[in-house]
């Protein structure tokens, strides 16, 4: 605590009120973010003598002063915490990056209804069943579905317009009804089961089948009766494979806390309809010294106020009120069960989730120190003067374009062990001669690090340029423009047909092109940095050029303005549904005459 900080005279000030505090050190930045049910209570038990925690002690020293906001409820505070969480991430809150959306089946709400891959929002036009810990288990899902119930995946403009069944339906993947050969009330009954299936309901789908099966052969019809026996075989393989099976337990989260090795572990299992379909580990940031029910009892407040929750979360540790699952129901509307095992098969899943969270401490401790190694021989090698407890940055950039075309350049961040591929950047590279990858590069280092050299944004201790003696140069000339030139500066250069390990390493400070040997840790790192930098440049170029094409092809048409190519598009997916599109389908677009839809065809033929 510094001398400046009255504790006292703050905590004379403060409510009985619930909200959220803010511990703001002397250089205004927020150190840590918490929630009150007493706000003069809650403050007033860090300015004590003694704490349990070093981490929180270490905290108090640095307060300048802790600002507040009282809010109507405990669960008002709670929402506006983790909302503070996410955008300020302090130093002292224990946080869970896991921004990405998970994955969901979806089943869209049409005569023949498309069983399909889904990632984002969720709204009432389709049934989505999940979500899913990844992505695999959501295609290995959907693949057994379609052997099952051969329910089709195409898009609609593809559907729309074949002509004939595709390769899915010669495998037996696919019904055929794009083509008519399946009546839409048969397929109903298969999407039913479907559906039936994804919600763990696999004994109703066998008996369902069952009694398909025995109508079929009764009428004589025993090809289809063949269909439902194969169904029912398959579904009886499906749950034999399954590693936990129990039709009883419904939608469950597991989640267990792990610390081993000076790490700790958050590992999330998903168990849908009764099935166990995989799990996930993470990683908080900013735990230190933590223990793994504070950090269980964080994922649980950050997870399920941004992804749906199941009505019962089992645990490995025991929470010591009922207050998180009460703060939960009241911010997300869903009763929940927080609790231990129970049963045998709950014991299991809690051991398998512990288990999974053993390993992936012990697999990122080994990465961990794989990439230290790494950069411990970087430095080395490139002779850099890296101060002692400070991460090292490195940044990378790549050019990507087609023949001069949509100029694509990207920066990628490597730091702490790891990608940070939140602070990736793309630039599309304008008023260049087309191909001069020189100028593109002068053009991207220059605009990325034009704030840099005005004091915001972070100093990276190495910038990598794949490019070499040129592109370094053109790098260095931006650098020397902005006031960097202080920045060690390297270009990679590719080696002898493009063969990785034969790459060169070019110096902007006039020192000799390197050659590191091919088993060199140091050009596995830099390796692994330029790919990922040349992956994010190219796939950013693809949609730039992609995009390009689609507008440019359709605006050179007459007739075709903004509000009738959006028809279009909304119509049949894109360019490659217009371009399979016929006149006559043309024509029943909104706006589209005879005449307009001859020419269009014309065009793109």
């Amino acid at each position: 605590m510094t001398e400046a900080f009255d504790a006292q005279a703050l905590l004379a000030t403060l409510t009985d009120l619930p909200g959220v505090y803010r511990m703001i050190d002397g250089d205004g930045q927020v150190l840590y973010v918490g929630k009150a049910k007493n706000l003069r209570k809650r403050v007033g038990s860090y300015f004590r003598e003694r704490h349990p925690s070093p981490r929180i002690a270490l905290m108090v020293a640095q307060v300048a002063h802790v600002e507040t906001t009282v809010t109507r409820s405990e669960a008002e505070a709670l929402l506006l915490e983790n909302n503070l969480i996410k955008s300020l991430a302090p130093r002292y809150n224990i946080l869970f990056r896991d921004d990405k959306s998970y994955p969901y089946i979806v089943l869209t709400h049409e005569t023949f209804p498309q069983l399909a891959f889904f990632r984002g929002s969720t709204d009432r036009r389709a049934d989505y069943f999940g979500p899913f810990p990844s992505s695999v288990a959501v295609r290995e899902s959907i693949h057994l579905l379609q052997k099952m119930f051969r329910l089709r995946t195409c898009d609609n403009p593809v559907f729309n317009n074949r002509s004939r069944p595709c390769l899915l339906y010669q495998i037996r993947r696919c019904s055929g009804p794009c083509v008519g050969l399946i009546d839409a009330a048969r397929y109903a009954e298969d999407v039913r089961l479907a559906g039936l299936f994804l919600q763990g309901r696999q004994r109703d789908v066998i008996d369902s089948l069952s009694e398909l099966m025995d109508r079929a052969a009764a009428r004589l019809a025993f090809e289809q009766a063949a269909v439902y026996r194969d169904q029912i075989q398959s579904l009886r393989q499906v749950q034999e494979k399954q590693y936990v099976e129990s039709g009883r337990d419904g939608d469950v989260d597991v989640v267990a806390a792990v610390a081993a090795d000076g790490l700790c572990c958050v590992n999330l299992a998903m168990v849908r309809g009764g099935r166990h379909l995989g799990d996930r580990p993470q990683f908080p940031a900013n735990a230190g010294d933590s223990s793994p029910l504070e950090a269980l009892t964080a994922f649980l407040y950050q997870h399920y106020l941004a992804h749906p929750m199941p009505p019962r979360i089992l645990l490995n540790l025991a929470l010591p009120d009922g207050e998180v699952a009460a703060s939960l129901a009241d911010m997300t509307g869903v009763r929940v069960r927080l609790s231990q095992p129970r049963f045998t098969v709950q014991r299991i899943w809690v051991e398998m989730a512990e288990q999974n969270a053993r390993l992936a401490i012990t697999a990122r401790r080994v990465a961990l120190a794989r990439q230290e190694a790494r950069l411990d021989e970087l430095c080395r090698t490139l002779e850099l003067d890296v101060e002692p407890g400070h991460e090292v940055r490195i940044e990378c950039f790549d050019i990507s374009h087609t023949q001069g075309e949509s100029t694509v350049a990207s920066c990628v961040v490597h730091q702490g062990g790891g990608m940070r591929r939140g602070e990736y950047r793309r630039f599309n590279i304008t008023d260049i001669q087309p191909g001069d990858d020189c100028a593109a590069i002068r053009q991207a280092v220059q605009r990325r690090y034009e704030k840099l050299s005005a004091g915001e944004g972070l100093l990276p201790t190495l910038l990598l340029i794949d490019g070499g003696s040129g592109q370094v140069a053109a790098a260095a000339a931006a650098l020397e423009e902005l006031g960097l030139s202080q920045l060690p500066l390297l270009g990679v250069a590719k080696g002898e047909a493009r063969k990785p390990g034969l790459e060169t390493l070019v110096f902007a400070d006039g020192r000799k092109p390197l050659q590191l040997p091919p088993e060199h840790p140091a050009l596995h790192l830099i390796q692994e940095i330029r790919d990922e930098a040349h992956r994010f440049a190219v796939s950013g170029h693809r949609a730039r050029r992609g995009k390009a094409g689609r507008s440019s092809r359709l605006d050179e048409i007459s007739g075709i303005g903004p509000k009738r190519r959006k028809a279009l598009i909304a119509r049949f997916g894109g360019l490659q549904g217009i371009s399979d599109a016929g006149v006559d389908q043309l024509t029943a677009v909104p706006g589209i005459s005879r005449e307009l839809a001859e020419k269009i065809y014309a065009a793109l033929h």
